[in-house]
């Protein structure tokens, strides 16, 4: 894992002061903060995998997948298992397909994951989502966990909402206005203050 973003603590200087629930997060939950393992592809196959599962399921199936790929998730190993056999890790159909298809994508490199580093984000929201089985709350994840871009706001995931709604005694679902208004407020570190939102719900931090 990597060290911290080396915006962190500005960040959390900034939100601490633009906002009084955040400053009580970064407060209570200063005992971590946001890494990235710099594996897009090892990233991709596990946000594929966790896709509409619970956290408990995503995390069984991934420790078959990562057996049957001998611990060393890469491309070429994907590329050289079968669909039955990445099946019986416990994958859907539509979730091997894509897989197999991110697979084939990196080896003939019609995707380059070197290339998003010089996007903005939306650009690179819209690139990774031309991937099978990829959208755009995947998309969002990658950016935040594995490039640690600094002002993701990934107002699909159902973490944030819930944090939103618990932390600033809302209704759930949040108003969208008053989700907008937060991402005008924490811009442009929209990424932290998502990070320590979720850890409001959630004390272990979580990573891809």
């Amino acid at each position: 894992m990597s060290k911290q973003p080396s915006y962190w603590n500005k960040a959390k200087k900034y939100l601490s002061k633009k906002d009084s629930v955040m400053r009580n997060l970064i407060n209570q939950y200063s005992d971590a903060n946001l890494t990235s393992r710099k594996d897009v592809f090892f990233s991709l196959c596990k946000s594929i995998i966790g896709q509409q599962i619970s956290v408990a399921a995503a995390n069984s199936v991934f420790l078959k997948f990562k057996k049957k790929c001998n611990n060393k998730i890469n491309a070429e190993i994907i590329n050289n298992l079968t669909f039955k056999q990445l099946k019986s890790c416990g994958l859907s159909r539509q979730k091997v397909l894509g897989i197999k298809s991110l697979a084939k994508q990196t080896l003939d490199k019609s995707f380059n994951p070197k290339l998003i580093i010089k996007m903005n984000d939306e650009e690179a929201i819209d690139y990774l989502s031309n991937l099978r089985q990829i959208g755009r709350w995947s998309a969002e994840m990658i950016l935040l966990f594995t490039y640690n871009r600094s002002d993701i706001w990934p107002i699909q995931d159902i973490g944030l909402l819930r944090a939103i709604s618990k932390n600033y005694n809302k209704k759930y679902l949040p108003p969208e206005r008053f989700v907008n208004e937060l991402r005008k407020r924490f811009t442009p570190y929209c990424s932290v203050a998502t990070w320590y939102l979720w850890r409001s719900i959630d004390p272990e931090p979580i990573q891809y």
